[in-house]
């Protein structure tokens, strides 16, 4: 039986190029890089050409690259702190989204009971917050946006420029999670007008548990973590060497492939998305062009997407579902009702999402394998009944 991974969105393969590149550290430069001798200095060595690597990759400063344990992390200490640092100065307002992740919305909502106001920003069917929305929402009490630069779930790319110079022009701090667009579209902090990034390794084939955050010079929030003086003193705990090492890699090789990458996954995302459109009540989530190349979703009315995953998985290809049912929850995605879906429709949900690991024929495999499941289940199914007779 054939085996497809199409759940690249969720986390990707740690590459033979990172993994070579992190050997060193694990076999002969273990040394803490806060120690004062030689193997101790050499891993301070590889530690500040990594930070150099990551802010050349992003068009920042080496001094405004923070390591972190990851894009959770980084969320909500790049959110917590602006929150918390600007509070004593009366702002006390931070505008986000509806789709955001629940690294975003969770912790909006523990700054909420607090007794911040936040407010949620609608995205439309088309999955894109709309520039415009954003301004209108500022006010004088405005500490935050934070908007993600690409959905996890429907892939779809935001205005993130045209949001960051609105901030810009009114003053208001500007942070993005940046998790999956990372190594999937150019980024530029200070040309897109970002004050606040944050991204995680295991997104681009880095190892998981590392991540980093972009804080632009100037901008001074609280700790998240406090303790040694590790991060110029702004997030205590020896450094993961070999874990930022590879992130550094694997955000190098990432950088420099994205256009070649891009091309080939539009290539095969265009000829699925074609071909599973065809199966009867079948939608595509999200705009169909301002989306990531590697990430598809659809919806198919009178089916749970968590049957449609076992079978899938009965067929060897590894994909996801926009309905929280498979964490344990009844209710489907919030992302795919922000974008307008109803209960029943948002069930029936499933996410691709390939790397340049994937080719063609993994493509092939899916367009063949899918619909005589989706089929099967809507025999099985007296929903599909009622739907198909009125």
């Amino acid at each position: 039986m054939k085996k497809v991974y199409a759940d690249n969105a969720a986390t990707t393969n740690v590459s033979k190029p990172v993994l070579e590149a992190m050997l060193p550290i694990y076999e002969n430069v273990y040394g803490n890089p806060s120690s004062l001798y030689e193997i101790g200095a050499e891993a301070r060595v590889y530690l500040d050409n990594a930070r150099e690597t990551v802010a050349k990759c992003l068009g920042a400063n080496q001094n405004e690259i923070y390591f972190t344990s990851g894009g959770s992390e980084s969320d909500n200490w790049a959110i917590k702190g602006v929150a918390h640092a600007l509070m004593a100065k009366g702002k006390n307002h931070i505008i986000t989204s509806k789709f955001e992740h629940h690294a975003v919305l969770h912790t909006c909502e523990a700054l909420r009971k607090e007794g911040f106001e936040i407010t949620y920003l609608e995205v439309y069917e088309n999955g894109i917050v709309k520039p415009e929305d954003v301004e209108k929402a500022i006010k004088d009490t405005t500490a935050l946006v934070t908007i993600m630069y690409a959905n996890n779930e429907i892939g779809t790319i935001q205005p993130i420029k045209e949001i960051g110079a609105i901030c810009k022009k009114h003053g208001v701090l500007f942070h993005t999670d940046a998790v999956q667009a990372i190594g999937n579209v150019h980024i530029d902090v200070k040309e897109q007008n970002i004050d606040l990034l944050s991204l995680s390794g295991h997104k681009f084939h880095a190892p998981k548990g590392v991540g980093a955050l972009y804080i632009r010079r100037g901008i001074r929030i609280p700790n998240l973590i406090d303790g040694g003086a590790q991060e110029s003193g702004k997030r205590a705990g020896t450094e993961n060497v070999a874990g930022i090492v590879g992130l550094a890699k694997a955000l190098e090789i990432a950088t420099e492939t994205i256009d070649s990458k891009n091309e080939k996954l539009k290539k095969m995302t265009s000829r699925l998305i074609d071909e599973v459109l065809k199966i009867e009540r079948s939608r595509l989530n999200g705009d169909r062009e301002k989306r990531l190349p590697g990430n598809v979703s659809f919806c198919f009315e009178g089916i749970e997407g968590e049957s449609l995953l076992l079978m899938l998985d009965m067929k060897g290809i590894s994909a996801s579902s926009g309905s929280a049912c498979t964490s344990g929850s009844l209710d489907p995605s919030h992302v795919l009702l922000s974008i307008g879906l109803p209960h029943e429709i948002a069930h029936g949900s499933l996410r691709l999402s390939f790397s340049d690991v994937n080719c063609e024929e993994d493509i092939d495999y899916i367009i063949e394998t899918l619909p005589p499941i989706v089929n099967r289940l809507r025999a099985m199914s007296p929903l599909w009944d009622r739907i198909i007779n009125g």
